[in-house]
């Protein structure tokens, strides 16, 4: 097996044809043919189903077709920890980030990563901590910063701070109390995280232990979406900040401690088998410098 044969495999599953594959990776398309059966015989597999409408993997294909993306991409990795040695960090760093996070912080950071590092790209991918580690355990990301709601193993961390989920309202004018319990979110409508997820798993568990069920009118998966929600006077929603004032569109909305408190942690991940290149080691450094300058601050 040559890594061609996994080059020309991945560039056929993703444009979904011989003869797109072809014309994309300049290849004669019997020459690629080819390649793939003597890769099919190699292997004993059939990992490529043939039709009129074109290929697609077989169940054994999807998983060599995952297992060969993460071969080419730590080979990407290596010119980068190559290029790297010889001064200036530069490369491609994909940052996976929460959502929550990245409302306040994407732009500041990826200004910040211009600034100090500016023969680094960033990849930047928001989504819940059960999507970020997904993808750094494939390698198909560096680095993240999530939250999590207890400490999780197969992953370097760092824990940054620890953060309280706070009640957001619609600003109708009138007075609010300063903190509220969980049977008083009880008669609230709320928009929550839609399973799986890191904030709907603690709440869902905290909600249990008290023995109380939440009013969820709507599920959501970011928080951007579920602020929406809160701006148009739908719903209420619980999320890990206590100033959304500093996320763009987002001023003027209310914010109210829950009492007894529910934390969650803010964590750096990476992969605990893939060592990070210079590029994404001063990322990393960067990220805990721009969530502790313009996120722990905030929310305070």
């Amino acid at each position: 097996m040559q890594l061609r044969h996994l080059r020309y495999f991945v560039s056929i599953v993703d444009a979904g044809s011989f003869t797109r594959a072809a014309a994309t990776i300049y290849v004669a398309q019997p020459a690629l043919s080819q390649q793939i059966a003597d890769l099919e015989a190699g292997l004993g597999v059939t990992l490529l189903h043939r039709s009129v409408r074109g290929i697609s993997p077989t169940q054994v294909g999807k998983i060599f077709y995952r297992e060969a993306v993460s071969v080419l991409q730590r080979i990407d990795q290596l010119r980068d920890v190559v290029r790297s040695t010889q001064g200036e960090p530069e490369g491609s760093v994909g940052l996976g980030m929460s959502s929550a996070l990245a409302a306040s912080l994407a732009g500041p950071l990826v200004g910040a990563c211009r600034t100090a590092l500016p023969k680094v790209t960033l990849r930047l991918v928001t989504g819940d901590f059960l999507r970020i580690r997904s993808l750094i355990e494939s390698h198909a990301l560096d680095i993240g910063t999530v939250f999590e709601d207890k400490p999780t193993g197969g992953v370097v961390r760092k824990p940054l701070f620890r953060q309280r989920l706070y009640l957001i309202l619609p600003d109708n004018g009138e007075d609010v109390a300063p903190s509220v319990s969980l049977e008083e979110l009880t008669a609230l409508p709320l928009v929550l995280p839609a399973r799986p997820h890191t904030i709907r798993n603690v709440l869902d568990r905290t909600f249990g232990a008290a023995g109380v069920t939440p009013n969820c009118v709507a599920e959501v998966d970011t928080c951007c979406s579920a602020l929406s929600l809160v701006k148009a006077g739908i719903a209420c929603a619980i999320v890990p900040k206590g100033n959304v004032s500093v996320i763009p569109g987002y001023e003027g909305l209310r914010t109210v401690v829950i009492d007894p408190p529910i934390q969650l942690t803010a964590c750096l991940i990476s992969s605990g088998d893939m060592p990070l290149t210079s590029a994404a080691e001063a990322v990393s450094a960067l990220v805990a410098a721009q969530v502790e300058r313009h996120f722990r601050s905030a929310s305070r």
